[in-house]
């Protein structure tokens, strides 16, 4: 096909680039729009190779061609695309590849390959077999000869082949010279021709610069492929490109480029362009700081939301289902849905409305107000009165109720919206179809509405999916608007419930929820939030507790520790519950219970062989995957989804939920649920106690006897007993001595002499935060000497300001990760424990201000950037605050 033409001219034979190149880095609105916009899809593949010709594309051409030397900003561009991971740059030439290296003078990152693709190293002539050799040698001699006498014409002999170069020459000269190699050695059995530009060239191998290129591909294993180049010989390549690969011509001509530029400085301007693109999906653009995002929970999924209104995660139709939206892994070609006022500017705050999972985002003259709801997948209402006076009608939470994401806009100014749904993680196509007073996502395995009446949508297309882009001129609406992203429903018609009464229904039942805890003084409103984002990790249709809201969020920014923490850890999903139940909720332990009796039943009578961690349906996890689209939140790849820790030996898991019974019971009376559950409990510790693990820290090591699975084995036959003295369950006489050996076992052989402290596993020199609970547990007291000891231990090797860090040991990958907020709180714990109260609440005050502005925390901290890292929020970090301020409240009175 004929490429697209965008302006005339190549640069001056005479080399003079004077006037062209006066601004080789100006603006790239020379290169049209829709070259543009191919060069920034091409740049999101996941391993991408940019190869270019060097006469007429990298170099200017020029007369004598031993004087053409690429452009300086082309050599700049090729050795910083050549940078960057996941990407390859090569030069293939028709020169000789001593020629190119010696005349390039590109860097050793830029593969070369020279004599139409012949050439892929130096040495290649002495590869060549005897009949070759000879064969080239009786080129060179006859070519030389008929060359003889002719100006103008040069011969060029090269390691596989001979060209012959008219190009100074007349044109009649030149006219006979080719026609008497034509019908002379360039029919000759084994001799390849390649035809260019006032060159032509013989050779004793078959290849092009098509093959070049295809070679490279699958050393490489490219995901895609740019091309760019001016001569003949560059249409070779330009056939053998296909899928997402992108060609460019430089100069006139036909071609089968998908484009075209002017010449050797538009060509530059194209790789600089291309440059941006690849840095900014590798790396991330600006990327928001992981504790600035607030999450929107609606008992079924989570989202999370940008400090400017940009909901860049959305999972459905549950948390640990595929992303809709994933622009925080994936930036926005991953999907997301923005709203933003049209003049720009930051806006001037967010906030959670009081004792809601209501967020709030505020400019002059404009208030976007977001939170999850529920709608009937069938048209179905529940006529349950649910608040709101009589008549009122609710949404219950049942398998027929669907996601909404409703975006009220309020005010009077005028707001610009992108909705940019991605489905699967941005690797479905998809179409909008405007119906009615919406739009219908079509492509999706899942239906997808979007209800947006009075909106009038532009739909473009962008890299083979649709966005749809409106400005909604608040003013002439009355002053408010709404947009309702309906999941599991084509419907784009009205709720029969307006948009204010519907949120007054959710916030209703939410502040209710939080009047009914009992809130410590220190801290109240810091534990408020977290006890509410505990409750939204709790995924109400199972019971099941999300670890974490997202995936894949870096413990080091660009490093490769992204885990998956969409799931239910039995050990994570206890604690979280056991933190609800000392606020005085038992609502969300008793339905983690039920789910965790489906899962003990699963195992056909051998609770031992629980796995640490299940889908939110209590299904096992499938295989550990990578999405090698994505390039991960600020460039950290890979992007994980599933966790591989599922089939690891975690014996910890069993203390955690043995606590949470023990916690449950004493609020509210034994059921024989708990007493079956506590029962597995105490028989999976009989059975594999005294085995190594893996621990609680997933470390992809071989298994060792860790004192805190051991130590939390032991909680697991102490809390038994607890419900034995204190409620009549039954107990077995075994049971006590089971605690007592275990409780020797590892006194005795997690205590280091050396080190002077309990450490991370027997007779390991290291230390790790997780030890502190020897005495946290009550397996040792308070002031005993050996748990003094181990404090003082973990203070010195793991505490860095504000933070403290889970171990220092090699755990067998790369890069250091952040201090965890979890292990943060255990040390506040232990010096509470050891008479420490005054550090406890300076650690504890700076444990706070590592919170976002929301006041939610991830994972961990990061003390010399002051960030936060890891998956967010996280479940660990919220019920650590809120054990902190009821401790520190305790000890006040």
């Amino acid at each position: 096909m004929n490429a697209h033409t965008d302006g005339e001219g190549v640069a001056s034979p005479t080399g003079n680039l004077s006037a062209a190149s006066a601004d080789l880095t100006g603006p790239v609105e020379s290169l049209e729009s829709g070259l543009r916009a191919a060069c920034a899809r091409v740049a999101r593949s996941p391993v991408l190779l940019v190869a270019c010709d060097y006469d007429g594309t990298l170099a200017p051409i020029v007369e004598d061609p031993t004087r053409a030397v690429p452009l300086p900003e082309a050599v700049a561009a090729l050795r910083a695309l050549a940078s960057l991971p996941q990407t390859t740059v090569a030069v293939i030439s028709g020169r000789a590849l001593r020629d190119l290296a010696a005349l390039s003078r590109l860097p050793s990152e830029v593969h070369l390959v020279g004599s139409h693709g012949s050439e892929f190293d130096v040495g290649f002539v002495d590869a060549l077999a005897p009949d070759l050799q000879q064969l080239r040698g009786e080129l060179v001699e006859t070519l030389s000869g008929l060359v003889r006498r002719r100006p103008g014409v040069r011969v060029e002999i090269k390691p596989a082949s001979v060209a012959v170069h008219t190009r100074a020459a007349e044109p009649e000269v030149a006219r006979l010279v080719l026609e008497s190699i034509r019908t002379g050695p360039a029919t000759w059995p084994g001799v390849n021709v390649t035809q260019g530009k006032e060159v032509i060239e013989l050779s004793v191998i078959t290849t092009n610069k098509g093959l070049a290129v295809e070679a490279l591909r699958t050393q490489q294993s490219a995901s895609a492929v740019v091309f760019l180049g001016d001569d003949v010989t560059d249409e070779n390549a330009f056939a053998q490109l296909h899928g997402p690969d992108l060609g460019i011509k430089v100069g006139l001509g036909d071609t089968q480029a998908h484009f075209r530029v002017s010449g050797p400085v538009d060509a530059v301007r194209l790789l600089g362009l291309l440059l941006h693109y690849r840095r900014q999906w590798l790396f991330g653009e600006r990327a928001v700081p992981i504790e600035r995002h607030s999450m929107l929970s609606n008992g079924r999924t989570v989202a999370l939301v940008t400090p400017d209104a940009r909901v860049s995660w959305l999972c459905h139709p549950r948390p640990d289902s595929s992303a809709l939206f994933a622009d925080l892994l994936g930036g926005p070609a991953a999907g997301h849905f923005t709203v933003t006022l049209e003049r720009g500017g930051l806006p001037l705050g967010q906030r959670y409305l009081p004792g809601t999972m209501t967020v709030e985002t505020r400019w002059s003259g404009l208030t976007i107000t977001d939170w999850l709801d529920t709608h009937p997948v069938n048209g179905d209402v529940d006529s349950q009165r649910v608040g709101g006076g009589p008549g009122v009608r609710a949404f219950n939470v049942s398998d027929n109720q669907g996601t909404a994401l409703i975006r009220v806009l309020s005010g009077t100014a005028r707001a610009k919206v992108e909705f940019v749904p991605r489905p699967e993680f941005g690797q479905l196509p998809i179409r909008l179809q405007p119906l009615g007073d919406g739009l219908l996502v079509l492509g999706s395995n899942e239906p997808i509405a979007l209800y947006s009446p009075g909106v009038d949508w532009d739909i473009v297309t962008d890299g083979g999916n649709e966005v749809a882009r409106a400005v909604v001129d608040l003013a002439a609406m009355g002053g408010s608007a709404i947009l309702e992203l309906r999941l599991a429903t084509t419907s784009v018609e009205a709720h029969p419930v307006d948009a204010d009464k519907r949120r007054a229904i959710a916030e209703e039942s939410s502040r209710e929820w939080s009047t009914s805890l009992r809130l410590p003084t220190r801290a109240r409103d810091e534990v408020l939030r977290s006890a509410l984002t505990l409750r939204g990790l709790c995924h109400e249709p199972t019971g099941a507790i999300l670890a974490a809201a997202t995936a894949s969020l870096p413990e080091e920014v660009g490093g490769v520790r992204n885990w998956d923490y969409r799931y239910c850890w039995l050990r994570d999903a206890a604690m979280t519950a056991r933190a609800l139940v000392d606020l005085g909720s038992i609502e969300e332990a008793d339905r983690l219970l039920a789910w965790t009796m489906r899962v003990i039943e699963s195992t056909g009578g051998h609770p031992e062989r629980l796995h640490p961690l299940y889908a939110v349906d209590g299904n096992e996890l499938g295989a550990e995957a990578v999405i090698d689209t994505l390039p991960g939140y600020a460039g950290s790849r890979p992007v994980r989804v599933g966790n591989a820790a599922n089939r690891q030996v975690q014996l910890d898991v069993f203390g955690p939920v043995a606590d949470l019974i023990a916690a449950v019971v004493d609020h509210r009376g034994l059921t024989p649920n708990d007493v079956a559950v506590m029962g597995a409990m105490v028989e999976a510790v009989e059975r594999r106690w005294h085995e190594p693990d893996h621990g609680l820290w997933e470390a992809r090591l071989p298994p060792r006897h860790h004192v805190y699975s051991k130590v939390m084995c032991w909680l697991t036959v102490d809390r038994a007993i607890h419900l034995g003295d204190k409620h009549g369950m039954p107990i077995r006489p075994e049971w006590r001595v089971l605690r007592d050996t275990i409780a020797d076992n590892v006194l005795n052989h997690g205590w280091h002499d050396e080190v002077g402290a309990y450490t991370v596993a027997y007779g390991d020199r290291d230390l790790d935060a997780s030890s502190l609970w020897i005495g946290l547990s009550g397996l040792l007291a308070d002031d005993d000497p050996r748990f003094l000891k181990t404090v003082l231990a973990i203070e010195a090797e793991l505490r860095s300001g504000a933070t403290v860090y889970r171990y220092l040991w090699d755990d067998g990958l790369p890069g250091r990760e952040g201090g965890f907020h979890v292990c943060t709180a255990w040390l506040i714990e232990a010096y509470l424990r050891t008479g420490r109260r005054t550090e406890a609440e300076e650690l504890f005050d700076q444990m706070l201000d590592c919170a976002g502005p929301t006041g939610l925390l991830p994972e961990q901290y990061d003390p010399e950037a002051e960030r936060g890292l890891g998956n967010h929020p996280q479940a660990y970090s919220h019920l650590g605050l809120i054990r902190c301020a009821m401790l520190l409240d305790q000890a006040r009175s």
